[in-house]
């Protein structure tokens, strides 16, 4: 479906509007966004992602855009109306999503599915199948996901630690070749300097995180949330306490995963494993 645009041609959704306004506001001002980044003290990919629609960003960078383009409080309430909106993302996502495009490092832990930001296409599409969703619904969520996937990519991107269940790897596609593409992109994203990939055998054992899923976010001041999800629901968490826990839990199992090479050499042999199309 279109975005829908008003008569002024600018659009009436409120995510796509916020970035078409951060679009228009910074090139009347005469910055690129390099030099925007230099003068917010932000890195610059963050601001060319919100204008492209693939992240509203947090509200403390919003408050300092209109602090800087002089537009008091104007972002802020665009901001707000964005992350309200459930186009792209639920709402369960909404604030973790706005978390996450700032975050400087983020570690996560999967019981049975890979973190969507490891997803190619194929896998996206039929896990979000398997939720029940269909149709025009799974291509706005798919499009949505694979946006994420540039959250490690460029030079500002955030270190990101994922150690996987064994579960994870032992759960293929249905199409082998779509499993072939998803395992080599996982090891070619597993090679980037600043993400680090391991397994958890199923040897390690009954471990803390057996039925959780969790991500951890280092925001700003170096504060630390966490995102706990199951098949129904996910939970924001933010109180230091609770956090601390979970960050304990989630040492032990690294203690117990296999060492990234060890991780990367696994997951190449499943690679190798997969059964070759028949010629044809």
């Amino acid at each position: 479906m279109p975005t829908r645009r008003a008569v002024t041609g600018r659009s009436r959704e409120p995510r796509a509007r916020f970035a078409e306004e951060l679009r228009h506001l910074r090139t009347e001002r005469g910055d690129s966004l390099r030099q925007l980044g230099e003068r917010m003290g932000w890195d610059w990919s963050l601001f060319g992602k919100m204008e492209k629609g693939e992240t509203v960003g947090g509200p403390e960078v919003v408050q300092a855009l209109d602090q800087y383009y002089g537009t008091p409080g104007l972002l802020l309430a665009m901001w707000e109306l964005a992350i309200s909106d459930q186009s792209q993302f639920k709402e369960r996502y909404q604030r973790y999503v706005a978390l996450e495009a700032e975050a400087t490092s983020l570690w996560h832990f999967a019981v049975g599915v890979l973190p969507g930001v490891l997803q190619t296409e194929a896998y996206a599409r039929e896990v979000l199948a398997a939720g029940r969703l269909n149709g025009e619904e799974i291509d706005v969520q798919v499009k949505a996901r694979l946006t994420r996937r540039d959250l490690l990519e460029g030079r500002g991107a955030p270190h990101f630690r994922s150690i996987l269940s064994e579960t994870v790897l032992c759960t293929p596609l249905r199409e082998a070749s779509a499993w072939r593409e998803q395992l080599g992109h996982l090891l070619e994203v597993a090679d980037r300097a600043q993400v680090v990939v391991q397994v958890l055998p199923h040897s390690a054992g009954a471990h803390s995180l057996s039925s959780t899923d969790v991500m951890f976010l280092r925001v700003a001041q170096g504060r630390t949330v966490a995102y706990v999800e199951s098949a129904s629901h996910g939970t924001l968490l933010e109180a230091s306490r609770q956090v601390e826990e979970l960050q304990q839990m989630y040492d032990s199992v690294r203690d117990l995963a296999l060492s990234p090479g060890e991780s990367r050499k696994h997951i190449s042999r499943l690679l190798e494993e997969i059964p070759c199309d028949p010629s044809i």
